[in-house]
């Protein structure tokens, strides 16, 4: 894969490749839990780094129970990844799917995971003006020759929600055509109300569905990387035939149990996660020439035409300020008139709002 195509997949979170002029980056391009840390996962974590002289459980059996426990689905369906990203490429790697449909906007690892393993991908673009909309009925006609198709829901970077009905609906049609359908559901853990979305618990009832998910970014965890996908015998079997018999280490193990258990830090992230996206979009419709997309998780994505600004040039300047937002020209169906911004702790809202203002010469 030549650079110019490795451009194409380049994510947000990059704190690495330059100094901040702040001597620290405030970072609002990648979508991770503004808690941090919690100290559960914390103390889990130095509770067991003398274990780390062992061989990580293989078959990871605690952290799989306390996934199955909390999705209501049976523990052989789980499989752990090293981040739900490796699931991905797990798959295409072990599935072999010709042709690969992408509603776009998405994320860019779905297309980069298929890539690898020889697919040709094919393109469902999602429209400007229906607000990224995703049409099932469209999306049905759209299946003909492909193998698997992938949905984010919420997609990221749109943040639309899809209904649980509508994925259900689809996933059925499109088991009769022999089609895989693949669910990423790595942002409902930021919604009160996650159980009218998921569709894990429909993975017994349809062969051809998997559902992915992290845990990286509702723990604050992105570091240690971890995610698990639950499927049905057929797609969990392969998973697990294919992937590294010790893909998930056993800090990342020991830590994901403790997230599960700790619903004092859930519930925290819930109630601080929803109000704050929504002042966030409140405040950014404020700007006279911004189009804002409502968040419906963590993050907003927006459209800064109005300004006569590119992405790049504002990306640009927010980073000569000591921010980092998400310059979301290199998603397909998008270009260089969007940026997505994270939401982050209150005040570190209030210093990435009043920089963008500044950036785009907008006078309050």
């Amino acid at each position: 894969m030549n650079s110019v195509k490795l451009q194409k997949f380049v994510h947000g979170g990059d704190i690495y490749s330059a100094d901040s002029p702040l001597g620290y980056w405030l970072d609002f391009s990648a979508n991770i839990n503004p808690l941090g840390l919690a100290d559960s996962v914390k103390k889990a974590i130095m509770e067991h780094i003398d274990g780390l002289v062992h061989y990580p459980d293989p078959k990871g059996r605690a952290l799989k129970q306390a996934i199955a426990d909390c999705c209501g689905v049976p523990v052989e369906s789980v499989v752990l990844g090293n981040g739900a990203a490796e699931l991905f490429y797990v798959y295409f790697h072990a599935e072999r799917p010709a042709e690969v449909l992408l509603p776009v906007p998405s994320f860019s690892e779905y297309e980069r995971a298929a890539h690898c393993s020889g697919a040709a991908i094919r393109y469902f673009f999602l429209r400007e003006e229906q607000s990224f909309h995703l049409d099932f009925a469209e999306l049905a006609e759209a299946v003909e020759s492909c193998r698997t198709v992938v949905l984010g829901n919420p997609n990221n970077p749109t943040g639309e929600l899809l209904s649980r009905e509508a994925v259900e609906d689809f996933v059925s049609c499109a088991a009769e055509q022999g089609v895989d359908v693949i669910v990423d559901e790595s942002f409902l853990d930021f919604r009160q109300d996650k159980h009218l979305y998921t569709v894990c618990d429909l993975t017994g009832k349809y062969a051809n569905l998997l559902v992915i998910s992290s845990m990286t970014k509702a723990f604050a965890i992105p570091g240690i990387r971890l995610g698990y996908a639950i499927a049905g015998k057929r797609l969990a079997s392969l998973l697990e035939a294919h992937k590294d018999t010790w893909n998930v280490n056993s800090l990342a193990q020991a830590a994901g149990i403790a997230a599960l258990s700790d619903t004092s830090y859930r519930e925290q992230t819930l109630s601080y996660t929803g109000a704050a996206a929504e002042k966030m979009y409140r405040e950014l419709r404020d700007f006279s020439r911004l189009t804002v997309y409502r968040p419906t998780v963590n993050f907003v994505l927006i459209n800064i035409e109005g300004y006569g600004m590119t992405s790049e040039e504002l990306t640009a300047g927010m980073k000569h300020r000591g921010i980092l937002v998400r310059d979301c020209s290199n998603y397909p169906g998008l270009d260089n008139r969007f940026v997505r911004v994270a939401v982050r702790g209150s005040g570190e809202n209030i210093i990435m709002l009043e920089a963008l203002r500044e950036c785009l010469g907008d006078k309050k």
